[in-house]
């Protein structure tokens, strides 16, 4: 059985920083690409960042980069989310999921090519 778990979320001030983690299980954590996404209360989820299987290509949209840092760690099943100089627009339930294909290019940011998906993390910044 699959399991994805996310961890590390909570309350920081804005300007301060976080970095999430998300384990995997039931499955060979190497074999798959992994990324990122988040809900904000009453919007839609969105995606935040890719990472191909073995970190060779990353992903992230415009307004996480130069703040939000992807990577992993194989060999714990682990992959990570450092993000920096967060605002209260980062104010969300963060998750991850795992990739069908290695692709973190082009149209890496379509959700449906995500299929095993955790439960989240709530991010909250305060102001």
């Amino acid at each position: 059985q699959v399991q994805v778990v996310e961890s590390g979320g909570g309350l920081v001030q804005a300007g301060g920083s976080l970095r999430l983690s998300c384990t995997a299980s039931g499955l060979r954590f190497g074999d798959y690409a992994m990324g990122w996404f988040r809900q904000a209360p009453g919007k839609e989820r969105e995606v935040i960042s890719c990472i191909t299987r073995l970190s060779t290509g990353t992903s992230y949209v415009d307004f996480v980069k130069g703040r939000f840092s992807i990577s992993r760690d194989n060999a714990k099943n682990t992959l990570y989310l450092q993000m920096n100089s967060l605002t209260p627009d980062d104010t969300a339930m963060y998750y991850c999921a795992t990739k069908k294909n290695n692709i973190c290019s082009g149209s890496w940011s379509s959700q449906s090519d995500y299929n095993y998906w955790g439960q989240g993390t709530q991010v909250t910044v305060s102001s």
